[in-house]
């Protein structure tokens, strides 16, 4: 079987990942920093790419990278039309679309165009792997309670299949034979049922469905958050909105959204730390019993990823709430580039179709 070469792209808001593979294993990787002076003076994505662009390069050749030996470029997926999972060559629609940033601005969407520029200079192709706009929703899934208020599948995608088709390979089975619940857990946190192949439900972390996070409130009582927004008491609508998306959850109560200095605390004998960690454990516990009825109870494992399932006494609280449901296992981390990574080889293997978008 040959060894692939790929590099794998993520850019975010002010920091661009690259990380160059053969086959599975890691040669090289870099987070290249960028400041908020730098990123102030760009106003659209081909500036934004213009600037990154180079810097890759420059990266590369001065660790003796030679571009022309890459069989293939994958980027993170951006903001698009909501598409099914999978890995998706780089086509001049989807490049329409990240470009116009008609569905979004994110930093994200110049994994595909960036990939697309370097791909097409070399004479390879360009693919990028489960944005964040995956939607495979059942049709009960989609219904929110009124027709004016739809539910959007946007989600930790690229992580939660990454982690599932990992679990699948542990146990000798196919990814799109099983059931599971997967519970990313970082700044936000999204729960999703998969169910062979198909994330037919998840919460909407961004839009504030399902548990509190870091710093994200999940589901918060609509009457209420009315009341505050009428009355002034946050801030007009831009600053409310900045507070639901960034400065509630964990730092909202305790003032950090640092797992690692909570845990401290509780170890310290702060008693309102534990109440408010174990009520996130809490929450990501309801949300995974949810979960579990939408797969009607047939759940082959429950598995627990992103930065809190480093924390064994947190994974431990939601253990014990829903361990009855399905054997419990934690992938702590996220694993972005190997999981772009294994998405291009799948297509490069043959083992997976490629995507047109």
């Amino acid at each position: 079987m040959k060894n692939f070469k790929i590099l794998a792209l993520n850019l975010g808001s002010t920091s661009t990942k690259l990380a160059v593979y053969e086959g599975e294993e890691l040669k090289l990787q870099q987070v290249l920093r960028h400041s908020q002076e730098e990123m102030g003076a760009i106003k659209t994505m081909a500036d934004n790419a213009a600037f990154r662009k180079p810097l890759i390069l420059d990266f590369l050749k001065s660790n003796d990278v030679d571009i022309n030996t890459f069989d293939a470029i994958v980027g993170r997926g951006g903001l698009m039309r909501p598409i099914p999972g999978g890995t998706y060559a780089v086509n001049e629609a989807m490049l329409e679309d990240l470009n116009s940033c008609q569905y979004g601005t994110h930093a994200s969407n110049l994994g595909g165009i960036i990939a697309h520029e370097i791909a097409t200079e070399i004479g390879v192709p360009a693919y990028i792997v489960d944005p964040v706009v995956v939607d495979e929703l059942s049709d009960l899934a989609r219904l929110s309670g009124h027709p004016e208020f739809k539910r959007r599948s946007t989600f930790h995608a690229l992580n939660q299949k990454a982690i599932a088709k990992r679990y699948a390979a542990e146990v000798g089975k196919d990814y799109n034979e099983l059931n599971v619940i997967v519970a990313h857990m970082g700044g936000g946190i999204t729960v999703g049922a998969h169910n062979r192949g198909r994330v037919i439900d998840v919460n909407n972390g961004l839009d504030g469905e399902g548990p509190y996070s870091a710093e994200r409130p999940g589901g918060l009582p609509v009457l209420e958050v009315l009341r505050v927004l009428h009355e002034g008491k946050m801030g007009d609508y831009a600053t409310l909105r900045r507070t639901l998306t960034s400065r509630c959850g964990l730092i909202s109560y305790l003032g950090t959204n640092d797992g690692i200095e909570v845990e401290n605390r509780i170890k310290a004998g702060d008693k309102k730390a534990e109440l408010v960690y174990r009520g996130m454990a809490y929450q990501i516990s309801k949300e995974i019993g949810a979960m579990a009825t939408v797969l009607e109870g047939k759940v082959d494992a429950i598995l627990l990823t992103g930065g809190f399932a480093y924390d064994k006494m947190f994974t431990g609280w939601i253990a014990e709430r829903v361990s009855f449901l399905a054997p419990v296992k934690t992938y702590p981390g996220e694993d972005e580039m190997g999981a772009l990574t294994a998405g291009a080889l799948r297509v490069l293997r043959g083992e997976e179709e490629v995507k047109t978008y």
